[in-house]
């Protein structure tokens, strides 16, 4: 009898059992309106975040375009190179192919040849042959040296930002995640509840931050990776030419 009266009494006031209608707060969840809400810091820290990412994002893009234009000249500049029989008919197509680090190295080895076989005769070793000769084929290696420095530090010019940008974003996206967290629970403290309501959109809001630290360091340190291995099997091209050009140099002016 006791249960048949709490079924009636239940009946009566299908208050008591209804479930709460769920709350209908999508705008509160959305990730532009948790932004525009966010805490000043956390919007200073997601503002630095998009500043790193799209710095990161211009630069990855010009160096693709310059490593893929120093590639496709190298290869021009070598395919002349070798079918040339004179290093004068080498310098006058150098003109046409200024992305190719190889160019540089040819200029400084070739203007060294040309300071060394033009200039005072009095310190040259004597030829019998009559031809001109080296004074110091040292000298031309160092000269070879000097490019290859000055070309590799052109192909990793802000190459190092990227580095930044993949080991200091996602610490960034932290620091904007937990400053989020706390001030989270500041607002459970002063409204005394812990519903979801109150919680979400605080939670939500630091995981933003999250969120685009790792959308910044991720292709960061992708094309970091790319990038320095191309530029290294540039490197090793330089190398190569610079032993090529010593030895052509060697064969013909010592």
């Amino acid at each position: 009898m006791r249960a048949l009266g709490t079924l009636v009494l239940a009946i009566q006031d299908p208050s008591s059992t209804a479930v709460p209608p769920p709350e209908t707060s999508a705008s509160a969840t959305d990730v532009v309106t948790l932004i525009l809400q966010a805490h000043p810091i956390v919007q200073a820290v997601l503002l630095l975040l998009l500043f790193f990412s799209a710095v990161s994002w211009g630069i990855i893009l010009y160096k693709q375009r310059q490593l893929g234009r120093a590639a496709s000249q190298s290869l021009q500049f070598l395919d002349v190179f070798r079918k040339s029989s004179r290093f004068s008919e080498v310098q006058a197509a150098c003109d046409g192919l200024p992305s190719s680090p190889l160019v540089g190295l040819f200029q400084s080895g070739y203007a060294e040849l040309n300071a060394q076989l033009r200039g005072p005769t009095e310190n040259r070793p004597a030829n019998p042959s009559g031809r001109p000769t080296l004074r110091s084929l040292d000298a031309v290696d160092r000269a070879l040296l000097r490019a290859t420095t000055t070309e590799l530090a052109k192909l990793e010019h802000r190459v190092s930002f990227l580095a930044t940008t993949a080991s200091l974003t996602p610490y960034i996206g932290l620091f904007g995640t937990v400053f989020g967290i706390l001030n989270s629970f500041q607002n459970i403290g002063a409204m005394a509840s812990t519903s979801l309501s109150t919680v979400a959109p605080g939670i939500a809001e630091a995981l933003v931050a999250t969120a685009l630290g790792l959308f910044a360091a991720i292709p960061a340190v992708y094309f970091y990776n790319d990038i320095t291995n191309r530029v290294k099997a540039f490197a090793n091209q330089m190398e190569d030419f610079s032993m090529e050009f010593l030895t052509i140099a060697e064969r013909n002016f010592t």
